[in-house]
């Protein structure tokens, strides 16, 4: 008796803290999507209503079509830039370790550290780009009040936060292909281009897929980088779904109809993972 309790005894602590902070709120925001509730007076069931509600607020749609296109620009981007680091350093070069080193450790720094230390960067009136623009004869850049400029700020500081992570994925799956391969296609003649096309990207589909999913839920859920950074501006320009779900249940206190937002997010996200359950062929590639 005592074996057979003795492994969910280690696995208990984990599974107290995965309770407390992830099922019972996932099941209280459940709750809370079918009540009008603020927090402090008494929850009124309403069925539906903040449901429909959601669907007919075009804030809402505003904030994921936001969110959707910054997803389209930095998952690629993610993907390109990751796949392209993890191939240089993955080649038999002096000091790759310490080039490894440096680009995954941005991934460790919390994201409100990184949105602070960019702000410093990209700030207008007092960032360092600006004071060398200035410095140099140049007239400052509005990184973070002029709407491109500021999406362009926070895919840049997203990119340098995250490529590292993604890389270290890329180096895994790249040092999973057999060399063999490889030395095979040079001896029949075939360029680096051809290998790359012919072996490298079809034996790192399953890895690619993994990349392109982990990566589009991150752009999904993304929002204290860009509330460090820009705090959602200019206007709502840099507002995307998560930071517009939490101005909602927090400073309008409308914790059923927030609550309802997150599970169409919850849902979507949901729909997103099981293509890539499809793609994957029922994970057997994974």
């Amino acid at each position: 008796m005592k074996r057979r309790l003795a492994p969910y005894l280690f696995i208990l602590p984990n599974f107290i803290i995965f309770a407390t902070f992830i099922v019972i709120p996932a099941i209280a925001g459940l709750v809370y999507s079918f009540h009008q509730y603020d927090g402090l007076n008494e929850m009124r069931f309403l069925g539906f209503g903040n449901y429909a509600e959601v669907l007919a607020n075009s804030e809402f749609w505003s904030a994921l079509g936001r969110t959707g296109l910054y997803a389209a620009v930095i998952v690629p981007g993610i993907f390109i830039l990751a796949l392209g680091v993890a191939m240089l350093l993955i080649r038999p070069i002096r000091m790759k370790g310490i080039f490894r080193a440096i680009i995954y450790w941005p991934t460790m720094i919390s994201y409100i550290i990184v949105g602070l230390t960019w702000k410093w960067i990209f700030g207008d009136t007092f960032g360092i780009l600006n004071y060398l623009f200035t410095s140099l004869g140049g007239d400052p850049v509005p990184w973070l009040t002029h709407p491109f400029f500021a999406n362009l700020s926070v895919v840049i500081a997203t990119l340098w936060s995250r490529v590292g992570f993604f890389m270290v994925i890329f180096i895994a799956g790249l040092q999973s292909i057999p060399h063999d391969m490889y030395e095979a296609a040079h001896l029949d003649g075939a360029s680096r281009r051809t290998a790359f096309w012919s072996i490298t990207l079809p034996l790192l589909k399953p890895t690619s897929l993994l990349v392109l999913m982990i990566s589009l839920i991150d752009a999904f859920k993304a929002y204290p980088l860009m509330y460090a950074l820009t705090s959602g501006g200019p206007g709502k320009e840099t507002t995307f779904i998560v930071q517009f779900i939490y101005e909602t249940g927090f400073a309008k206190q409308e914790l059923g109809l927030a609550s309802a937002m997150s599970i169409i997010l919850f849902a979507i996200i949901g729909m997103f993972s099981a293509l890539q359950f499809r793609l994957s062929k029922g994970g057997a590639n994974l």
